[in-house]
């Protein structure tokens, strides 16, 4: 089952060892600025071949812009039996909105 969580929620997930932080924007929305610790892969990989990038062992958390593709992509996972799935609601506009800071990598500023 998938599990929404606000963004004071996933605070608390991210101290979850192994957890696993999937953006699954793409490479140019990835660049105005992300969740520290989250990896990019983008929907489109992601729907190609979800095992290869995924844990089957890791509590799985999805981000996206607003919250709608990561949910596509939270229930992908959840189709292909993974366990343990989470959804930020309001993706990274609500992180942001709640005060959170995104990380914006010096590549993406100096390109």
């Amino acid at each position: 089952m998938v599990q929404t969580v606000s963004p004071n929620e996933l605070i608390e997930l991210l101290a979850t060892p192994g957890i696993d932080v999937i953006d699954v924007r793409d490479h140019d929305e990835w660049a105005t600025g992300h969740i520290d610790g989250a990896r990019l892969v983008p929907l489109e990989v992601l729907r190609a071949d979800p095992d290869a990038v995924l844990s089957r062992t890791a509590p799985i958390v999805f981000i996206c812009g607003k919250g709608i593709r990561s949910m596509t992509a939270a229930k992908l996972a959840e189709r292909f039996g993974y366990e343990r799935i989470y959804n930020l609601e309001g993706g990274t506009k609500g992180w942001s909105a709640a005060g959170l800071s995104l990380v914006i990598d010096a590549q993406a500023v100096a390109a």
